[in-house]
């Protein structure tokens, strides 16, 4: 299916456009925030393309989502991207093999059911994250380990390559990851900058992980408020002065 599409376009653009429209069908159903921007892009790339070629886009994600289904334990479209050869046009890049992955997964991990027990949850970030090989490999071992990666694992991702960081969000959806894949130099700027472009996967809102952050951030303002004892002053005789200092 991709092949007849690079009949009359070049292999490159149209993977680029496949997953920046496959990122842009998936979030506009749950990110309302930027709905109408990745829908103009949606239709902008459109364009470019034939009717009977645009039919194509939705078979292809068709396909992506049922190898996924089929086995989850990999990462699909960086090895088709691979095998198609495109890493030449973006200068050699290349994506971590899926077996490496799940080994580095296994060294970083550590006593993953006892964080989680601790605080709920726990987070994960690739700063260079590619199609998403690494947070895929972390979402299985911690399926493993008993930890529901769907409720217990926050994923983050950056990658300074829009369309690997589209790769990473389609995977990281459509295997029910909760968090955000950010666009963005992990360097300069890191995280969520306000120049970056964030693309939150569906089980981020399905999760309620907007508000549980925000109940963290709140717990961690609160924690940071720590009781000092002011030097005695003029005060009766059994009480005791406290100061709530804020650091």
């Amino acid at each position: 299916m991709f092949r007849r599409l690079t009949y009359h376009h070049q292999s490159w653009r149209v993977w680029s456009d496949f997953v920046e429209m496959a990122a842009c069908a998936i979030s506009n159903r749950f990110d309302q925030s930027n709905h109408d921007a990745r829908e103009k892009r949606y239709l902008e790339i459109v364009q470019s393309y034939e009717r009977e070629e645009v039919e194509e886009f939705p078979r292809l994600l068709a396909c992506v989502t049922g190898a996924l289904n089929e086995n989850p334990r990999q990462d699909f479209l960086g090895d088709m991207f691979m095998t198609l050869e495109l890493a030449n046009h973006w200068k050699g890049q290349f994506f971590t093999p899926y077996s490496v992955c799940e080994l580095m997964a296994e060294l970083q991990a550590g006593d993953i059911a006892e964080k989680v027990q601790e605080k709920g949850y726990v987070t994960v970030n690739d700063p260079a994250c590619g199609a998403g090989a690494l947070l895929i490999a972390f979402a299985n071992m911690a399926r493993d380990r008993g930890v529901n990666f769907q409720q217990q694992v926050l994923f983050v991702a950056q990658d300074i390559d829009p369309t690997a960081a589209h790769m990473c969000y389609i995977q990281l959806a459509l295997l029910g990851c909760p968090g955000y894949v950010i666009v963005g130099d992990t360097l300069s700027r890191p995280g969520l900058h306000p120049e970056n472009e964030i693309w939150y996967t569906p089980m981020w809102f399905v999760g309620g992980w907007p508000l549980r952050r925000l109940v963290d951030r709140m717990k961690a303002l609160v924690e940071d408020v720590r009781p000092a004892r002011e030097e005695p002053g003029p005060v009766e005789s059994g009480e005791e002065v406290v100061q709530l200092t804020l650091f």
